[in-house]
């Protein structure tokens, strides 16, 4: 398949090559015919990657917010390496598509292979997308025309929110692309209806589909212009479709409405606001989201969970379907919105014109490639080599941002050999197995470990996938590194547990590492240096000061991420164990008791560990304290000593003879000495640094953690 990405570097966009994305339960393959350039949405992101970096930061101040935090608490060098990571992340472009299905995924209904269908997928001649974010196309409607649907839908869901009745007046700020099809859905109510824009063509076209119009670049008053058309009593509503910095569109749209009027802002405008001309109208003033109800709900719309129709009777898909019926019968009309075609291999004129032609409206590509072509699993990235006997060939499972910006780089600079990088996308495995250096890249996950010439398999995918990899590629007879966690429950850790006891019963045994990289750390070195000229028992206070993800997020769900005790402070449970050198012999936890505002999310609470030394800690993960504050802080107590590290950057010694302070420029979490350490034991046939059973004990221990927290009365 091919793609569409940006540089967000620099705003050039280019196609790339990929295998085709799996078809995942809940969501539909399809060959693309058609799709079209979001020329607002879109032309704003190409400006935005082709500004400088102060421009950059002037366009998101609350990015830079976030980036000097970043700064205080983990340094200026590792905030730069993470600012130039995430810019040299291209972007996938579009989202309104359409295309012919190639295949169904298990729980797909009402939808089959061989239907045409739109949906809100990128710029590529194969997409995958959820079933809830896909409609049927009628068949007297065209596949151009069609590709107005997800766009038109944006409209359709502000006029939503509107609510506007028959006979009543509106205003629409800004008639592009968006604007005037939301005159016509406006019109299609039985409303009249006022256009107000700089662009004159613009306005000549809504004036065609019905509209009056006050033209700016003439100097015409907006006020006066829809008090008159109201027949001086105030419009009913104001949709503001408009993409601008300033807060005239909505500070006139207050001034023009009557009393109790309706705003709905659809597009983007500042929003400096004047309470008076809100306050005494009593106006109403809401922010349209995307395409409708279902936006961004990772249950509608990446499980395909439907809102039952009696209680949400407009999702976005029913929207996308209203749309395709006034498509259909002639009540929307795109035709005339139609700026220029371009074939799809073309895409660089495409984005040439969106930039030089701010009148551009409909810009479509055309896809005429064979589709049987477009299918292929495997993608060559660089020629092939012949594996070093002994030597570690890695397959890498998964490319995220973790992976991505830290373990690959990782893996290469201890001089793997990067063989085969597999995706569920495809397109994610192109971009950062380019950059690094893999021979291939794949969709097909188990071609990776089956691979005789892969002897290593590095697991970096979603959580609840691990355990499975982790035993395919145990059986398989292959080493295994796996982010953690490694488990998400007892059964799987036993499954596990079973399958690495198999295997060592062979000729060869592979070796099993979880990537707890913090007791890699230099700061943690010279931490354990120290301690073991102590004896007797410790005292350990670890502080994550981990920060809130929203409850709904992946990870808190206990079947799709672990939730945050397994899925994250399980590093600091390894952590306490790897310096108190000692078994954990007791655990007890505590979360903070259940209200209206931590529900039952175990993101705030204290674990208590024992050890058969005698040494106690406890780890406070916490998910409410302020940025600001240093996010992982160890404290160690022993014999009259203290020692103090503080975001693996600076560590400070109370008591100690001859050692006050460790300080590094860059954090360092002990990452690449992680990956190094398990490569090396590879190429030396030694077991893995970190001893197979602390990985099962650490696992068994943050499950029961996590358990305890949840049974909590």
């Amino acid at each position: 398949m091919r793609q569409i990405l940006q540089d967000l570097k620099n705003g050039d966009s280019f196609i790339v090559d990929a295998p085709t994305p799996t078809v995942s339960a809940e969501h539909l393959l399809i060959n693309t015919t058609t799709s079209l350039i979001s020329v607002g949405t879109e032309r704003m992101l190409v400006d935005f990657g082709k500004a400088n970096m102060l421009d950059k930061a002037r366009q998101q101040p609350d990015k830079v917010k976030m980036v000097l935090d970043k700064v205080k608490t983990d340094g200026l060098l590792t905030t730069i390496d993470a600012v130039k990571s995430k810019l040299d992340q291209p972007l996938p472009l579009g989202y309104c598509n359409v295309g012919v299905v190639h295949k169904a995924g298990n729980g797909v209904k009402g939808i089959k292979e061989g239907d045409r269908v739109v949906s809100n997928g990128a710029h590529a001649d194969v997409v995958r997308v959820p079933k809830n974010l896909c409609a049927k196309i009628p068949d007297s409607v065209s596949d151009e025309e069609a590709a107005f649907t997800v766009i038109a839908s944006i409209g359709l869901q502000g006029v939503r929110l509107a609510k506007p009745t028959l006979g009543e007046c509106f205003v629409v700020t800004g008639v592009g692309l968006i604007g005037l099809l939301t005159v016509q859905l406006l019109r299609a109510h039985g409303c009249r209806v006022l256009a107000v824009d700089f662009d004159t063509e613009k306005l000549e076209l809504a004036k065609s589909f019905g509209a009056q119009i006050c033209n700016l670049s003439k100097g015409e008053d907006p006020v006066a212009a829809g008090l008159a058309f109201s027949r001086g009593v105030g419009v009913d509503g104001v949709l503001i479709t408009a993409s601008t910095k300033s807060s005239a569109p909505v500070s006139d749209a207050a001034k023009m409405s009557r009393k109790r009027g309706r705003i709905v802002l659809v597009g983007v405008t500042g929003l400096q606001l004047s309470r008076s001309d809100f306050y005494e109208k009593e106006l109403s003033f809401q922010v349209s989201c995307s395409y409708g109800p279902g936006r961004y709900d990772p249950d509608y719309e990446g499980r395909g969970n439907d809102y039952p129709l009696g209680f949400v009777r407009w999702t976005e898909q029913r929207n996308f379907e209203a749309i395709l019926d006034m498509l259909a019968s002639g009540q929307l009309d795109v035709t005339q919105l139609i700026s220029k075609r371009f074939k799809f291999e073309n895409a660089s004129e495409a984005y040439a014109m969106l930039s030089e032609d701010k009148s551009a409206l409909g810009i479509l590509l055309e896809y005429t490639s064979k589709h049987d072509e477009r299918h292929a699993s495997i993608v060559p990235l660089y020629s092939t080599s012949v594996p070093v006997s002994g030597e570690p060939v890695v397959g890498f499972l998964g490319a995220g941002n973790y992976a991505a910006r830290v373990l690959i780089p990782a893996f290469k600079k201890a001089g793997a050999q990067l063989h085969t990088i597999s995706t569920s996308s495809g397109v994610t495995g192109v971009t950062a197995g380019g950059r690094a250096g893999f021979l291939q890249a794949t969709t097909d996950s188990a071609a990776v470990i089956e691979d005789n010439a892969v002897n290593t398999v590095a697991i970096v995918t979603r959580h609840d996938s691990h355990a499975t990899f982790v035993i395919d590629a145990l059986t398989a007879g292959k080493n295994v590194f796996v982010e953690k966690p490694l488990a998400l429950n007892l059964k799987e850790l036993d499954e596990i547990e079973s399958a690495y006891e198999k295997a060592a019963i062979k000729d060869y045994a592979p070796s099993l590492m979880v990537g707890f990289n913090r007791r890699f750390s230099p700061h943690v070195e010279k931490m354990k240096e120290l301690l073991s000229t102590i004896s007797e028992p410790k005292s350990f206070i670890m502080t994550m000061n981990a920060g809130a993800i929203p409850a709904e997020h992946w990870t808190q769900n206990i079947h799709v991420g672990g939730g945050r005790i397994v899925g994250e402070a399980c590093h600091f449970i390894d952590l306490m164990r790897y310096l108190a050198n000692s078994k954990i012999v007791s655990v007890q936890a505590r979360r903070m008791g259940e209200n209206s505002a931590v529900d039952i999310v175990e993101d705030k609470a204290a674990i208590i560990l024992g050890f058969a030394d005698g040494s106690f800690g406890t780890i406070h993960y916490f998910a409410n304290g302020a940025a600001s504050f240093p996010k992982e802080r160890v404290e160690v107590f022993a014999a009259g000593r203290v020692l103090q590290l503080d975001n693996f950057r600076k560590l400070k010694a109370f008591g100690w003879p001859n050692f006050k302070k460790m300080n590094l420029w860059q954090q360092d979490k002990g990452q690449h000495a992680c990956v190094t350490a398990f490569l090396d034991s590879i190429k030396m046939g030694k077991p893995a640094p970190i001893p197979v059973a602390e990985i099962f004990e650490i696992a068994r221990v943050s499950i029961n953690v996590a358990h305890a927290l949840r049974q909590q009365e």
